[in-house]
């Protein structure tokens, strides 16, 4: 299987895709556009949740970034004061997770995912996985959230979404530019045209097709490694003091080659172990038969925890943007998310008749077919919601 990943990949970020997998993918994109247009024409039903919701994805196969975003954005959210939740599907779990669960720091890996599991353990706010995310969403907001952030969620349409983020690897791009399975990505390359912002993580290599002209909403950010640590005891390790070590480097994530060659920069000389994304590990995996150190990513450690040894760490890592880029993309948070607080009423009777037609989900008022539920501000009530 890994072989396969290996050559599948060689071929999606190669010049050009296999003229053998091209079928399929013209395949592949006919269902995309079938799927979107099902959801335009509301054959399939996309449903609002009541708070803002954040969406953080991306239109290709594999790691580019989301999850630390995602945990940079909530940060951001709760200095604002605001109680942020975050929702993802759960991939890594051992069997999908049917119906919505809220995760505990305390929960096994391969029970909630990887990195449900490292969000529950930094986040510090409720996280919930599930493979109906609308589902999800609406716990969250049942369990008192202001905002959800959905990790991984741009192609879930059934969960309504007030901006949608979307993260491209910058060494990576978006390779051959061709859809599954002759390439990596899930949506055509149009599809970042219609998104609310592109974060580009790192500098980019590889130039975006003509296609795709993203201009001023496209933002930068990069990842920037903090400190070793030791997973046995939480024990912290300046960078500095691992320049020129020979070590084991293990990466279970989309692009284990971007934490390579992160090490490499950092003056450490390491011997490669890549694994399939999120890879369940046990200890015959980590068992290389001497004494080197073995280093990994963050998300890899909480799947390795029960049984780590005093050789094993993993390398801290955060976000970072340029001033100039967070200021604009924390703006556009907050102006979506007022708008989709306080929408304006587009009648004055929904002020009186808003309670039979939210109890049946529809409106009974001329235009747009909208309900409204009613918050109350001081003796008055008015229009704080609207449920598609």
């Amino acid at each position: 299987m890994d072989a396969l990943r290996r050559l599948l990949e060689t071929s999606w970020y190669g010049a050009t895709a296999s003229p053998l997998l091209r079928p399929l993918s013209v395949v592949f994109g006919w269902a995309v556009r079938a799927r979107r247009w099902a959801y335009r024409r509301g054959l399939l039903r996309s449903a609002q949740v009541g708070v803002p919701v954040i969406v953080v994805g991306n239109i290709s196969v594999g790691g580019t970034g989301k999850t630390p975003l995602v945990l940079w954005l909530v940060q951001q959210l709760q200095a604002e004061g605001l109680r942020a939740g975050v929702v993802l599907r759960g991939h890594g779990a051992r069997h999908p997770a049917r119906v919505p669960r809220l995760v505990s720091e305390a929960d096994p890996a391969d029970e909630v995912g990887d990195e449900a599991l490292l969000l529950a353990r930094r986040a510090e706010c409720p996280v919930c996985v599930g493979v109906d995310r609308l589902a999800a969403a609406r716990e969250l907001v049942a369990a008192g959230c202001q905002v959800i952030v959905a990790d991984d969620g741009l192609q879930h349409y059934a969960l309504g979404r007030t901006l949608e983020i979307a993260v491209v690897d910058g060494a990576r791009g978006l390779g051959n530019g061709t859809l599954l399975p002759a390439g990596p990505l899930r949506e055509p390359p149009q599809r970042l045209r219609e998104v609310d912002a592109v974060v580009l993580n790192g500098r980019l290599v590889r130039p975006m097709p003509a296609s795709v002209a993203v201009g001023e909403k496209c933002l930068s950010m990069a990842l920037q490694p903090r400190q070793f640590v030791r997973l046995a005891t939480g024990e912290g390790a300046s960078i500095p003091t691992w320049r020129g070590r020979s070590v084991h480097a293990v990466a279970a994530i989309g692009n284990p080659d971007r934490f390579f060659a992160t090490l490499r920069t950092l003056g450490i000389d390491a011997v490669e172990h890549a694994f399939a994304d999120h890879h369940r590990f046990g200890p015959g995996d980590l068992a290389f038969g001497d004494e080197r150190d073995i280093v990994m990513t963050e998300k890899d450690a909480v799947k390795c925890a029960g049984f780590a040894s005093d050789r094993m760490w993993y390398l801290s890592a955060a976000i970072h943007f340029e001033a100039a880029d967070a200021a604009r993309l924390m703006a556009l948070v907050r102006a979506r998310s007022r708008k989709n607080r306080e929408p304006e009423c587009s009648t004055p009777d929904c002020w009186t008749s808003w309670p039979a037609h939210c109890a049946s989900r529809r409106c009974a008022m001329p235009g747009p077919t909208r309900c409204w539920s009613v918050a109350r501000t001081g003796s008055r009530s008015r229009c704080a919601m609207a449920c598609r």
